[in-house]
């Protein structure tokens, strides 16, 4: 059982550390970041990734929430650290937080890792910098069971605090890897199942594509979608038809249709 800290200054050394966390330099620098909420540490906790030091309110310890997360992550080696709601709020950085914050390391995996036969559904997304975007879409692929997803090119980053709460505790049940466009199109182009871009220049209708397993989505930026050599690299390109005045769906809206259109009519590998 870990040891509470107790600390009741806001220029503590390990706050400012802690505090620093929103800032993208200071994830690269030290591979952590932060995950707010009882309910996403105890996701963490169930999917096997132990924080490395949770912050409470002294006065919520013994909320049951709190101490469910207390007790599970003490019991895992974690460290305990113990504030007054001021220094929380602080740390948050928003005006009503969350009673519990985790920081966590980081985890990023490489192609290599990747096995297109593990699941038999998984989404890329090419360019995403939204990370409300981000963190709906890896929401999404937990929902549906997808393998993983994958960041193509440059993108948000997937661990900022945006991203992070708006995967709602999936980013620690799906896994993140991260490509290069041509290590993508190097995998499109072994992949052993159905590759589907969404893209406004597609040549099916999404309710008539045939979905093999292993079946990949891959979807493109907020701003102009998938790059010519991104659709290029996939077997098939889908749309999804404007009957409106909207020209196009929001980046997560597109994939949650893409990955449930897929789901739904999914065939066997072979």
């Amino acid at each position: 059982m870990s040891d509470v800290r107790e600390i009741s200054s806001p220029t503590n050394p390990l706050i400012k550390e802690i505090r620093a966390l929103h800032m993208r330099k200071s994830r690269i620098e030290t591979g952590r970041f932060l995950a707010e909420g009882a309910r996403t540490i105890r996701e963490a906790l169930d999917n096997g990734t132990v924080p490395e030091l949770i912050v409470y309110r002294a006065d919520q310890r013994d909320e049951p929430a709190v101490t469910v997360v207390r007790k599970a992550a003490a019991a895992a080696g974690t460290a305990l650290v113990e504030v007054n709601a001021a220094i929380l709020e602080k740390i948050s950085n928003r005006d009503n937080p969350q009673s519990v914050i985790g920081v966590f390391r980081q985890k990023i995996r490489s192609l290599s890792e990747l096995d297109p036969l593990r699941a038999p559904l998984w989404l890329a997304l090419e360019g995403v910098r939204d990370p409300g975007n981000f963190g709906t879409c890896v929401r999404t692929a937990d929902a549906v069971g997808a393998g993983g997803v994958i960041l193509i090119g440059t993108t948000c980053d997937p661990f900022s605090p945006e991203a992070v709460r708006a995967t709602m505790g999936s980013i620690f049940a799906v896994p993140v890897f991260a490509a290069s466009t041509q290590e993508a199109v190097d995998l499109l182009a072994r992949w052993p199942g159905t590759s589907v871009g969404t893209a406004l220049q597609g040549a099916e209708d999404y309710r008539q594509v045939k979905f093999r397993a292993p079946t990949i989505i891959v979807n493109g930026t907020e701003q102009s979608g998938l790059t010519q050599e991104m659709r290029d690299a996939c077997g098939k390109l889908a749309k999804l038809p404007m009957r409106g005045r909207a020209d196009s769906l929001n980046l997560s809206v597109a994939a949650s249709v893409m990955l449930y259109a897929a789901l739904d009519r999914l065939l066997p590998d072979g």
